[in-house]
């Protein structure tokens, strides 16, 4: 029976919602407050009063290219995210389905990987980028946020597996599926909420991420975050410009997260209500 709740515990819990929202969203809405100023006003104080001026996106667009980045970013993001999906839906696969008495213990140290600062491994890592010439370049970058994702990855799909009946992968192998087939034709299909959800918060993650691209690039396969640090300079802070050019970097994924909410709130519900 379901519990009965009273109309002002709605309105209370409504605003206390929205409250939260709001505090949530104004640091993104005083960037764009920010973005319509002049840099004397951007640098003068706190102020929710914009001049309108358009002046600092038009710089960020002509004296900066924006285009170059943004495509990195669309590639390294969209990349990463398909390689990431082509290793993790195997793997996860065989340890929804074919677990071993070490499964736990692989899930548990793939998950542990999330927890090590990345500054630790940065040296070793530019090493080896270095040594096989991946710095500085899409090639590399796509590898390294492939991996840095990849528990994740293979954590959710595991999670959204485990929710499928075996049963339906015995009765495909009865007629006759092939691992592949079973994998492609069967378990693809019915997993594709988490799928979807999974595909679209690694590329969320990956185009957010800020650390290993700074470090690892320079000009050529510079992404958006690359692209926003490059407003501090030794002659100051830009904050106006500054501001223009991160509204101008979360757009994209905010209208993505915005027109794909409700795939997204499926997939990461998926199985939690039997």
């Amino acid at each position: 029976m379901a519990r009965s709740v009273s109309t002002g515990a709605k309105i209370g819990w409504s605003v206390a919602a929205w409250v939260v929202a709001l505090l949530i969203f104004f640091p993104i809405l005083y960037a764009v407050i920010t973005s319509l100023k002049t840099e004397q006003e951007a640098i003068a104080g706190f102020s929710l009063i914009p001049s309108g001026t358009f002046e600092n996106y038009i710089t960020v667009q002509t004296q900066r290219d924006y285009f170059k980045p943004f495509m990195n970013s669309v590639i390294l993001s969209v990349g990463s995210t398909i390689l990431a999906l082509i290793i993790a839906i195997p793997s996860a696969w065989a340890m929804a389905f074919a677990p071993t008495k070490r499964t736990k213990d692989i899930l548990m140290w793939m998950l542990s990987t999330k927890m090590m600062p990345s500054v630790a491994v940065l040296l070793p890592i530019f090493i080896i980028f270095r040594t096989f010439g991946l710095l500085d370049s899409r090639v590399g970058l796509t590898i390294m946020l492939t991996l840095i994702n990849l528990p994740i990855v293979i954590w959710m799909l595991y999670t959204y597996f485990r929710e499928i009946p075996g049963e339906i992968l015995e009765a495909a192998r009865m007629d006759g599926a092939s691992l592949w087939k079973e994998i492609v034709y069967v378990l693809t299909p019915m997993a594709v909420p988490g799928i979807a959800s999974t595909l679209l918060l690694n590329i969320i993650l990956a185009w957010n991420e800020a650390f290993w691209t700074i470090q690892l690039t320079t000009t050529n396969a510079a992404p958006l975050t690359a692209f926003i640090a490059s407003f501090s300079s030794p002659q100051g802070l830009f904050w106006a410009k500054l501001s223009a050019a991160s509204t101008m970097a979360i757009a994209p994924i905010l209208i993505l997260g915005w027109f794909s909410q409700k795939q997204l709130v499926r997939g990461l519900t998926f199985g939690a209500v039997k």
